[in-house]
């Protein structure tokens, strides 16, 4: 690790020294330092660097990731209901959850060493309607003490912070799903930092009780990879995989509401944002009110704040959105919707 700070290397410089991260006209890998040496000779006319340097749409890695253990575009619309039943009444949903260690491609070529739930990072998104009773049962099959902290209302000795659950043991939580929106769940254990960066997080969505209007609902957990221990990001995504939804577009219809579930999980950067192109979206903080807080096309968010995003899309075509935090966005945050008639 020294050796590569002595190098005076970037975060971009190590993945292209790396060989992991292509450029295919891109601000990735060579065309990167290309680029900054025009800005610095230049006064920061980058004004003859190419189009090819200046476009979004160049950005993107070389190669493709193994999506056989993970797939993103599967994740985007995969929603853990839990095993339903009545208890006493009332709807009963019992989730099983375990922590293990687990390597995960994060780009093509570039694999991290994470700690995860259910095997994959995010974990599963866990879904339930207000008034449900919860109950999640956790088995901590890695070799460190871990625990499963839910942001939401629940009692104290289910908290996740104290209740520490050792290598090969189990613990269940439960307690009342509450409020609802749009929540999280991670890992609470000390060093907190290192739990949370190792991939020990997902989201956790509760309905409200009369339900919201039908709509295309996707998850979008925005997270980042210190690839190279040296407490920065080098690899930024939305649900860990590099470009992915640039390769891989989402696609949505015409004129049919969407609705995001968008969570921050970044560690070491304090604001991630996300940007649509050519369109705005309603903006739901957390989830929990009734009406939108605002109508833009941009939001920031610190780390463990999330919202729900409601948009339509009134033309066909392919339509970008990324971190307006330029970095993330060449370093792997940036996707496309594919608007179908």
């Amino acid at each position: 690790m020294s050796e590569v700070k002595e190098r005076g290397f970037s975060r971009r410089n190590f993945l292209r020294a790396a060989g992991t991260l292509g450029i295919s006209g891109a601000l990735l890998g060579a065309s990167v330092s290309g680029v900054r040496g025009q800005e610095e000779n230049r006064g920061g006319d980058v004004s003859s660097a190419g189009a090819e340097h200046s476009s979004h749409g160049g950005n993107e890695t070389t190669g493709s990731v193994d999506t056989s253990q993970f797939d993103p575009s599967e994740f985007l619309r995969d929603f853990y209901w839990g095993e339903e039943r009545r208890e006493g009444g009332g709807t009963v949903r019992e989730y099983e959850i375990t922590a293990e260690e687990v390597e995960i491609e994060v780009a093509p070529g570039v694999v991290y060493p994470a700690w995860a739930y259910n095997g994959q990072v995010p974990g599963p998104t866990l879904r339930a309607t207000e008034g449900d009773r919860l109950r999640v049962v956790f088995k901590n099959n890695s070799e460190h003490p871990h625990t499963i902290h839910f942001h939401g209302f629940h009692p104290a000795n289910m908290d996740g912070v104290f209740e520490l659950v050792g290598a090969g043991q189990e613990f269940t939580y439960e307690f009342g799903a509450e409020p609802f929106g749009m929540h999280l769940y991670h890992c609470h254990t000390s060093p907190l930092r290192k739990h949370i960066e190792k991939g020990l997080y997902g989201a956790f969505i509760i309905d409200p009780e009369e339900g919201r209007e039908e709509a295309d609902e996707m998850v979008m957990v925005m997270n980042g990879f210190d690839t190279n221990f040296d407490a920065e990001n080098e690899v930024y995504a939305v649900n860990t995989v590099a470009f992915h939804y640039q390769k891989n577009p989402i696609e949505i219809k015409k004129g049919e509401l969407v609705r995001a579930y968008v969570v921050n999980v970044l560690e070491f950067d304090f604001i991630n944002s996300f940007h649509t192109h050519a369109n705005f979206f309603n903006y739901y903080p957390t989830g929990t009110k009734r009406e939108p807080s605002e109508f833009t096309d941009t939001k920031m968010f610190a780390q463990g704040e999330r919202g729900i995003m409601e948009f339509r899309y009134d033309f066909p075509g392919r339509f970008m959105f990324h971190a307006h935090v330029s970095e993330f966005a060449e370093l792997g945050w940036m996707g496309l919707f594919d608007v179908k008639e």
